[in-house]
């Protein structure tokens, strides 16, 4: 509605309702009001005399806001500004009584009730100076609340946008920090792997490659659909099997009624390199990592699951990957989510990341 009522048509629109209205009432008020006392008017004339008055002070209300907004009551010299008030609302009050007081001559001209403009002015003098005067501070009180209403709204909107621009900055500072993290924990992977096997470290370099290409234009964007997180995961988890071979194999399961929703961007990257480093590199012994999403109602749930020695008597300290993940959960979702790690049945540990299902179409 504000945004509307900033179009100079439709306040103008609105004005006019609002004056015709309160015209009509008092123009009701004067039709009944005469009948029952056995001194019936027309309609006409009740219309007449009341969108008269009331018309007037709509035209006397423009210089009327016009003073409350250049006199505040709000600022440092309200006293003075008071005086001021009471000034223009005699001032207003005389003018109403000169304007009606034309128009009640031109109205009446001709007939047999006609008056002169001094008989009108007296009239209105005697019955309705202090109601005008009621009237003007009835007008720029309300001109008053409109104008606390509006920098209520100007000062919403401002704290919004610096809270919206305060979370994009600290998402921005996460996502900065965890994409140099796992650049240099994928080089120290192919550096150790040079001197075991060349070939495979040179078909890392190509996957790594691959992965910062697509990360520098994913720089900006914090959230991408699963199936885009899934790609850019399968080129991660390419490299991971090379460096161990045999020992890691890598599994999704992720249905089809999953892909499209909208998951934060390189969410599950360090969920992988987690259940790696702790799951699979300190056994000798073949590891298994299963990645998969479902559905739940309103959320989408991620999970991550190796077969490692899981989390014993004490838990795995959260390096920049998972604290960072974490972080970047409640920026994004707040307290629709939440994010645990947990000893899985039949050994390993299962971390779990849930937030709301969304689409790119929702």
């Amino acid at each position: 509605m504000p945004g509307f009522t900033r179009q100079p048509w439709l306040r103008f629109l609105l004005a006019s309702a609002f004056w015709t209205l309160i015209g009509l009432a008092f123009a009701g008020q004067l039709y009944l009001s005469k009948s029952k006392m056995g001194d019936p008017v027309s309609w006409s004339f009740a219309m007449g005399r009341a969108l008269g008055d009331w018309y007037v002070f709509a035209l006397l209300s423009i210089p009327a806001l016009w003073v409350a907004r250049r006199f505040s009551l709000g600022d440092k010299h309200w006293a003075l500004n008071l005086v001021t008030h009471f000034a223009a609302s005699a001032l207003f009050s005389v003018a109403w009584m000169v304007v009606r007081g034309a128009l009640e001559v031109w109205l009446t001209r001709g007939s047999m009730g006609a008056v002169t403009f001094a008989e009108a002015f007296n009239q209105a003098l005697v019955t309705t100076f202090f109601y005008n005067v009621l009237i003007y501070w009835v007008i720029i009180t309300v001109g008053y609340a409109f104008d606390y209403y509006r920098k209520f709204n100007e000062r919403e909107v401002r704290a919004a946008e610096l809270e919206k621009r305060l979370t994009e900055a600290r998402l921005q500072a996460l996502q900065m920090q965890l994409n140099p993290h796992f650049l240099f924990n994928t080089l120290h992977a192919i550096s150790a792997l040079m001197h075991q096997d060349v070939e495979a470290a040179d078909r890392m370099l190509v996957k790594l490659s691959d992965l910062l290409r697509r990360a520098l234009d994913m720089t900006d964007t914090q959230e991408v659909t699963l199936r885009e997180e899934l790609e850019f995961l399968r080129n991660y988890a390419a490299i991971e099997e090379t460096r161990f071979g045999d020992r890691l194999t890598i599994e999704m399961n992720i249905p089809p009624e999953t892909r499209d929703a909208l998951v934060p961007n390189l969410v599950l990257q360090p969920l992988l390199e987690n259940a790696i480093r702790h799951g699979i590199e300190p056994h000798a012994r073949a590891g298994r990592i299963v990645i998969s999403a479902r559905r739940e109602g309103e959320s989408l749930r991620l999970e991550v699951r190796d077969n490692g020695g899981g989390l014993g008597n004490g838990e795995i300290e959260e390096g920049i990957g998972l604290s960072n993940t974490r972080a970047r959960l409640k920026q994004l979702y707040g307290v629709r989510q939440t994010f645990e790690l947990a000893n899985a049945e039949g050994g390993g540990v299962v971390v779990t990341a849930m937030f709301p299902f969304h689409t790119s179409a929702t």
